[in-house]
């Protein structure tokens, strides 16, 4: 220890120049990196940043299209705003507190303030070029890894004002990164329904709204199975739509100066708050703010001067005013929904019925399910203390405010599987559940199964969903199964019993599935793990000389060793999407009603005999038990 103290000298003290502080320290930037499995992995968050100062152009009233090309690794965005002063162009995206959005006259309400977002984006990037036009002349610079490489000389040009940039995220520090299309596409219509008269191009496809945050609803909510018509209102500085329907749980969207805030914030418990004192003002009766809220869904939009978030990927609102010195979030919010909200409800007594008979119907299904509650909610207590189906960890997503890493909890069916995921996890932010066998199926019915069925009550303390999605304890839920039939049947199992009970949790982009190797490929110098039948073909090309194959045939196979390396940074998961286009009980009925006649056409017009399949060659392979 004195040998370590006395090392602490004036040589221990470095300076980093701006692009190596980012690329040492990413996660004070952009958040957690991420391979692109989940939408807020950080590829995402460099296309955010890009695509933020286009958007806070048009917000000042410049340019009313952005286009954007991302395929594989090269994501391209040109705007048509004012584009950057051509003798500030390199400046501007390497020079950190350099940029226009000190000068509040230049832009007010915007969302990037601390000059640091594109820079990020240039540091972290293994390829970057800036290309301003302005007023008949251009100017480009390219760099990499945040050095400029190429100052290209100022000239002229024909095309219209704005900036064009083009970025491919480093690979040394998003390692085996993809980007999938739908969170890509969900980006895009989010800052369509915030700008309407904004045309965004992506990928050849143009996105617009001209009904803001209604077209969000309807996007995201099964209209077909909503209560009354979406309620839409939208003054200067503040919008929000609002309906109910029959799922479990709440649904929110909110947004601060056309920023996703995906963790919500100050605006979003000023609506929930505003909700309920509106109701019960408007019916008069203290009703349980629960009751007001289950199966709503809103969306919400505020433009704040100069807002403060809780961090810099700007996840979270902290403001608690409008302006410096203005009028509170709270009172904001709640005046503006008093008055659209009450004179809407009196101008539509049928909607106001409708909200009515599902404010007394919430009232009903709580109070008959208080006494079952809270018996599972004792045994659920005394399991916490000796929960065997629960391996924890120290970590949690309430202590990673920041989102600077993943917090997960597998899913997992038997001892051996469970063993081994226990043995090779890291114990800081990885945790593990254990299930007795194949869960019930409980499509149709009613949430009382949570609380009367032993497994489903543990598994929703472990996850701590039971009041919604605040104290999530995990970003990543992921199920964790054999690759075979029954395997199979438990992630259909365990997905009808989020999708039922707990349907944000999938629509909020939690749950996944974790994908491992079939097939081990080996020679004596290199050993090869294979996802699927072509990744196998591939490996054994490439080792040639009958290379030694094994097939696993289940989890509890793989030894803990190795399976460190699948559920470590290298960890493939497969997000669970729901699309506009997914009806939740459309999907639930085909696949888990009882023998729907739906299913039975599919599977009789798909059923192949034994004839028709082609045999395959045979393949030199073993089981893990034959290989041991």
């Amino acid at each position: 220890m004195a040998n370590q103290e006395s090392n602490y000298s004036e040589d221990s003290i470095r300076s980093l120049d701006w692009k190596e502080h980012i690329r040492l320290r990413p996660g004070m930037y952009i958040g957690k990196l991420g391979d692109g499995s989940s939408a807020d992995d950080g590829i995402y968050v460099l296309v955010k940043e890009i695509v933020d100062n286009s958007i806070d152009e048009h917000m000042m009233g410049h340019g009313k299209k952005i286009e954007i090309t991302i395929s594989e690794n090269k994501v391209e965005v040109r705007d048509y705003g004012r584009g950057i002063p051509l003798g500030k162009v390199i400046d501007c995206v390497s020079k950190i507190n350099t940029g226009g959005k000190y000068d509040s006259g230049a832009f007010q309400k915007s969302v990037g303030l601390n000059g640091v977002g594109t820079k990020a984006v240039n540091a972290l990037s293994s390829k970057f070029s800036v290309q301003s036009f302005r007023d008949g002349k251009t100017k480009r610079a390219e760099f990499e890894k945040g050095e400029l490489i190429i100052d290209h000389k100022e000239t002229t040009t024909d095309e219209k004002n704005g900036t064009h940039i083009v970025f491919e995220p480093d690979n040394s520090i998003f390692k085996n990164y993809r980007f999938i299309p739908e969170f890509l596409i969900e980006q895009v219509w989010n800052y369509a329904f915030l700008n309407s008269g904004l045309t965004i191009q992506f990928n050849g496809q143009n996105y617009l709204s001209k009904n803001g945050l209604k077209d969000l609803l309807e996007r995201k909510v099964d209209t077909e199975t909503i209560l009354y018509p979406i309620m839409h209102f939208k003054e200067a500085d503040f919008e929000v739509a609002i309906t109910h329907g029959h799922q479990y749980g709440e649904e929110y969207y909110s947004f601060v100066n056309g920023q996703f805030t995906t963790q919500g914030g100050t605006h979003l418990s000023a609506l929930k708050e505003a909700v309920v004192k509106v109701l019960r003002e408007f019916y008069k009766k203290d009703f349980d703010a629960s009751d007001v809220r289950t199966s709503i869904s809103a969306a919400v939009a505020v433009r704040v001067q100069e807002p403060v978030f809780e961090s810099q990927t700007k996840t979270k609102l902290g403001s608690t005013e409008i302006a410096p010195g203005g009028q509170g979030i709270r009172s904001f919010i709640s005046e503006n929904l008093s008055k659209v909200l009450d004179n809407y409800l009196h101008k539509n007594p049928a909607t106001a019925d409708a909200l009515l008979k599902k404010i007394l119907q919430n009232e009903r299904e709580r109070k008959d399910m208080a006494g079952v509650r809270k018996l599972a909610q004792q045994r659920a207590k005394k399991a916490n203390l000796h929960n065997k189906k629960l391996r924890d960890c120290r970590t949690h997503l309430i202590d990673n405010k920041d989102n600077k890493f993943d917090t997960t909890i597998f899913i997992t069916e038997g001892d051996s599987a469970s063993g081994s995921i226990t043995k090779s996890r890291n114990v800081e932010s990885q945790a593990v559940f254990s299930l007795r066998g194949k869960p019930l199926n409980c499509y149709g019915l009613k949430k009382k199964v949570v609380y009367e069925n032993e497994e489903f009550n543990l598994l929703q303390h472990a996850l701590d969903i039971e009041e919604g999605l605040d104290n999530l304890r995990f970003n990543k839920v992921v199920i964790a199964t054999d690759a075979d039939v029954d395997g199979m049947h438990i992630r259909l199992l365990l997905m009808t019993f989020f999708l039922q009970f707990f349907p944000d949790l999938v629509r909020n982009g939690h749950v996944y599935i974790l994908q491992t190797p079939l097939f081990r490929v080996r020679n004596k110098k290199e050993t090869i793990y294979c996802y699927s039948d072509e990744e196998r073909q591939r490996a054994i090309r490439k080792l040639g000389n009958k290379p030694e194959i094994t097939r696993f045939k289940g989890l509890g196979e793989i030894s803990p060793e190795e399976f460190e390396g699948f559920i470590g940074e290298d960890m493939r998961l497969e997000p669970i999407i729901l699309t506009k286009e997914t009806s939740i009980e459309k999907l639930l009925k085909y696949y888990m009603g009882k023998n729907t006649p739906e299913r039975q056409e599919f599977i009789i017009d798909n059923l192949y005999i034994e004839k028709d399949i082609a045999p395959e060659e045979p393949a030199a392979e073993t089981t893990e038990e034959e290989a041991a």
